[in-house]
């Protein structure tokens, strides 16, 4: 079973989205498990302190890295193999490949900073993975956390009705989905495409094809640029490059 285990001082705001929809019910027929455990149970002193001010000053408060320690400890003991996240604006950003990758594995145990984030030793210490979400920053991990771990769940057997409703979405070919349409055939004016209709299903996927290219050149030309990248090392390493691929 694919475990996700999130450390945070906000238990409560789990399973939250998570407990609707194919995630909840997925949850709730067991093929993965949460757990939310509270990082307040680790704390310092009578008021279970967790965090203090930054070494060299500034604002805000950074999470102590005994008390992460102690609440990562506990939650994922030697043996257990699952990676140990943190989520930060200044992580990796996630993929889906990456993400395909997590769910291969026997789940994640997630990390939810708050304040001005935690400790840079329990990252080097506990060996934790930066995850980003995108380039902006949020009040604290968990809502990012949630992200991930839809993200991994969804794709989990037994979760979607059809395998192929995951492996025509977008970024899975590393192109952004082409468009969808569904009844009514006539919305104010607009009619679904005459292609998607006809039945032959070579041309259906070739006009997909087409406009999830164009969409992605318009879009997210970055990602055909990731593609060009990749082609050209998997070629680069049987062949060496043209002359007019070096002077390109």
């Amino acid at each position: 079973m694919w475990r996700a285990t999130i450390l945070t001082l906000f238990p409560e705001m789990f399973p939250g989205p998570l407990g609707l929809s194919l995630a909840g019910d997925g949850l709730a027929r067991g093929l993965w498990s949460l757990e939310a455990r509270n990082i307040r149970e680790h704390g310092l002193g009578r008021h279970r302190a967790v965090d203090d001010t930054p070494a060299g000053g500034g604002p805000g408060m950074v999470m102590r890295a005994d008390v992460l320690a102690a609440a990562i400890d506990a939650a994922a003991p030697q043996g257990d193999a699952r990676p140990r996240l943190v989520m930060s604006p200044r992580g990796a950003p996630l993929t889906q490949s990456r993400v395909r990758a997590l769910v291969e594995g026997e789940g994640a145990v997630i990390l939810c900073g708050r304040f001005e984030g935690v400790d840079e030793r329990i990252i080097e210490a506990r060996a934790l993975e930066e995850v980003s979400i995108g380039d902006y920053v949020l009040s604290g991990g968990e809502i990012a956390a949630m992200a991930l771990v839809d993200a991994c769940v969804r794709l989990l057997p037994g979760i979607m009705g059809e395998s192929a409703s995951g492996e025509e979405e977008s970024f899975e070919s590393g192109l952004l989905e082409y468009p969808q349409y569904t009844r009514p055939r006539d919305f104010e004016g607009r009619a679904i495409p005459d292609i998607l209709l006809c039945g032959d299903h070579a041309k259906i996927a070739k006009w997909r094809h087409e406009r999830a290219l164009e969409l992605t050149r318009a879009r997210r030309p970055d990602l055909l640029n990731d593609r060009v990248r990749e082609t050209r090392a998997e070629k680069g390493a049987s062949t060496s490059p043209s002359r007019g691929e070096v002077e390109r």
